[in-house]
């Protein structure tokens, strides 16, 4: 009898991207897919565990799980994967929650059917599949089986994964494993098949963009933003996850030259005190990154930047960290998250000196937001007036209404854009330029105008 498998995919969109090719290796080998827990026969969680709250936002869905296992109807199990397994190198959460049938690392989920198999095949309910805690090397290609779980209109194209960066604080390497990369001409293939299925907009993406085959002179992060650009069809891509170590002239220049490359460039930056990026090991020094900043503003003058800070790093001081609040109020960041540091146990910033206590990182998220969060709202007010191309994500035409995106904003984790007045036909995925009324801080809002009007 076929099963159906209710998925759950927490934390980043590479993440997403390894449910996706867990589902498309579902329905490839004729199992099928549960849009709600009830309709299901197995419950499948694809964790996060890079911080304590990644990790606790896991357990309260393997907690979610175990109750709809123990509710009365057909036979169920629950399988947990990815980075949450990769983490658990002693094994614990098996013993925590026996009711869990499966654990698979992330190397695992194009296995998931032949997990399930195996589920239904076992004669003794109490025999609990444990992963193989090998070193992390598998990379989906654009071979694999893939099924795009965003809406239709954009999708994740994850470049590469594991990170060879060692930053002091980050369990990365250890939970991915380390840096390997697809092959330029693999990423142009998947980004040919996902435009001709009809994504509007691509989003590159990896643990570190900018790393993406740095030792191969034909095949490095340029080239493949080049190579992108003579797709011939109607598309927008954009790159997550810059590093300010690596962000050379050759990407500048290619992202400053590009058609269909969106000027928005996610580059997190951690930290501006040379004493902590020293700690940090980010390989980088205050001046280099303003230096940077200054080179893509010089070419790029209406470039869009989000990046992310983490404070209360192992001795950071308060004059640390007002040089921090001083640097984000001088650049005007577009978008901005902040991060507290979490104490990792298997990371070398776990055992440094000068450990700043949790109230004292939070009170800095909370200030460092503050000043931010006055930052968007002036550069939102900036755009009032202004006439932008937007990209529809979500409509209500009993309501004449659209939430869209600018070119300055990724999906989920950026700004949205209200559109009123929109014509019933709009549908998700259409571009609409649209004039800005209205600004808050975190969203704007418009209203339909003549295409001739775009000025972006």
């Amino acid at each position: 009898m076929r099963k159906y498998v209710y998925m759950v995919s927490l934390g980043c969109s590479k993440n997403l991207v390894d449910t996706e090719v867990a589902a498309g290796s579902l329905l490839a080998s004729d199992t099928g897919l549960a849009s709600e827990p009830e309709h299901a026969d197995v419950f499948f969680i694809n964790t996060c565990s890079f911080i304590p709250p990644a990790r606790e936002e896991a357990e309260s869905y393997i907690r979610q799980a175990v109750e709809w296992k123990e509710s009365p109807g057909r036979s169920k199990k629950i399988v947990v994967g990815g980075c949450l397994t990769n983490w658990d190198r002693q094994k614990t959460f098996p013993l925590k929650y026996p009711e869990v049938d499966a654990w698979i690392t992330s190397d695992e989920s194009p296995e998931l059917p032949n997990v399930i198999h195996k589920l239904y095949l076992k004669r003794s309910i109490s025999d609990t599949i444990v992963p193989r805690l090998t070193t992390p090397s598998f990379l989906y290609d654009h071979q694999t089986p893939r099924l795009q779980l965003t809406p239709p209109h954009y999708a994740y194209l994850k470049i590469a994964d594991g990170c060879n960066n060692k930053c002091s604080y980050c369990t990365i390497p250890s939970i991915r494993g380390k840096l390997r990369c697809r092959t330029v001409k693999s990423v142009i293939e998947e980004a040919r098949n996902l435009i001709d299925n009809g994504v509007k907009e691509l989003i590159l993406t990896a643990q570190d963009s900018t790393a993406f085959n740095q030792k191969n002179p034909s095949e490095k992060l340029h080239m493949l933003i080049r190579k992108l650009d003579k797709i011939d069809a109607e598309f927008d891509f954009r790159l997550l996850y810059a590093h300010p170590a690596r962000l050379s002239i050759d990407i500048v220049g290619a992202i400053a030259t590009s058609k269909h490359m969106l000027h928005y460039l996610d580059m997190p930056l951690q930290h501006i005190s040379a004493k902590i990026l020293d700690s940090m090991n980010r390989r980088v020094n205050p001046q280099q990154i303003r230096e940077t900043l200054k080179e893509l503003r010089r070419q790029i003058p209406d470039i869009a930047l989000r990046t992310t800070f983490l404070v209360g790093f192992p001795g950071e001081t308060e004059e640390d960290f007002q040089k921090l609040l001083d640097f984000v109020r001088e650049q005007r960041f577009h978008r901005l998250g902040v991060f507290t540091f979490f104490s990792e146990s298997r990371t070398k910033a776990a055992k440094m000196p000068g450990q700043v206590p949790a109230e004292i990182a939070i009170e800095r998220r909370n200030r460092l937001m503050a000043a931010q969060k006055i930052i968007s709202k002036q550069i939102n007010q900036d755009l009032v007036g202004r006439t932008l191309r937007a990209i529809v994500d979500e409509t209500a035409p009993q309501k004449r209404a659209a939430t869209a995106r600018t070119y300055m904003d990724a999906p989920e984790i950026d700004n949205t854009l209200h559109v009123i007045k929109v014509p019933k036909s709009l549908k998700p995925g259409d571009h609409i330029n649209v004039k800005i009324t209205k600004a808050h801080p975190y969203s704007i809002q418009g209203l339909p105008e003549k295409p001739q009007a775009c000025r972006h």
